[in-house]
């Protein structure tokens, strides 16, 4: 399938808890511009206006480019998950941003084509396009930290799907003979369910798993660090947590049966995990399944951006 062509230049914003990036993109993805900003938490207006001052200063940056045009569009890769019908953001890692309306918000200040996603699709999106999904008829990225969720594209398109929220699988339950079967309790949601998978498999997850074992750490990597030094908790913890991550991973396959799954997030940084998952994935699925490949990101933390710059240039 051949792709559109893409507008000369783009923006991509990733709004993240702690910074907001934007980056400038031609048509073959060659960044032009790049800047980082801290992000205003709690004050919404001043959230505006940095995210006004990011665009008008690239405009000014770019003015005198060949390949620069009026208007640039603007991809913005929000996080928490919005809802189509009032425009309202339900949730999100920026306290302002929930129950604001953020799109018609930004269209009124910015006053040029906007195109939004959230932050987990953009990483997804980004690494179907020349990232360690490139080449690949379809795949899964799937965000192990704070939280879990994920995005999936299908030949280098992203499914947002009725609600704009395909992707979020941290939202599944995990199942009552797993739970029964590690004696771990029934853990709330800050999306108002229970038992979700986030709540295990990412990496406030693993730690929580530590906790109810007994120990505390201050994040994964404590965790690994103490398994790795023997520690008999620590080990149990990780024990648990890559087979409820493999039961994860494995209805993803059985769902969607994606050609390659894409770790990101924090616990994507964790090497040996890579060689342990293909393995803890078949242990839930049935004979003849096979667990596709299963690979760090190739653009990390960028993936965002980029990934906000595609929708801008498609």
């Amino acid at each position: 399938m051949s792709e559109p062509a893409r507008a000369a230049v783009g923006y991509g914003i990733d709004i993240g808890g702690t910074k907001i990036e934007l980056v400038a993109c031609d048509a073959a993805l060659q960044v032009l511009h790049r800047r980082r900003i801290a992000t205003p938490q709690g004050d919404y207006d001043g959230f505006l206006s940095a995210l006004e001052t990011l665009v008008s200063d690239a405009d000014a940056q770019l003015a005198g480019a060949a390949r620069f045009q009026a208007d640039v569009a603007v991809g913005i890769a929000l996080p928490g998950v919005r809802d189509r019908r009032s425009g309202l953001q339900l949730s999100a890692n920026v306290p302002a941003l929930t129950g604001r309306n953020v799109a018609a918000d930004l269209q009124t200040r910015l006053r040029r084509p906007l195109r939004f996603g959230n932050d987990l699709q953009c990483f997804a999106l980004s690494e179907a396009h020349g990232g360690a999904a490139d080449g690949y008829p379809s795949m899964f990225g799937a965000i192990l930290g704070t939280g879990a969720g994920g995005g999936y594209c299908l030949h280098g398109r992203l499914v947002s799907g009725f609600n704009g929220i395909a992707g979020e699988w941290g939202h599944w339950s995990v199942p009552a003979q797993l739970l029964q079967r590690h004696n771990l309790p029934l853990l709330d949601c800050a999306c108002g369910l229970r038992g979700c998978l986030e709540r295990y498999v990412s990496g406030s997850g693993l730690v929580a798993l530590y906790r109810h074992f007994g120990a505390d750490a201050a994040d994964a990597s404590a965790v690994f660090a103490d398994a790795d030094a023997g520690d008999a908790r620590a080990e149990e913890a990780r024990a648990v947590h890559l087979d409820l991550l493999g039961h994860g991973l494995a209805m993803l396959v059985l769902a969607l049966d994606p050609h390659v799954i894409v770790l990101g997030g924090g616990l994507s940084q964790h090497a040996p995990l890579y060689a342990a998952l293909p393995a803890a994935v078949a242990a839930h699925l049935f004979k003849g399944v096979q667990v596709p490949p299963i690979v760090p990101p190739r653009f990390g933390d960028a993936g965002g951006a980029r990934g906000a710059a595609l929708l801008a240039l498609s």
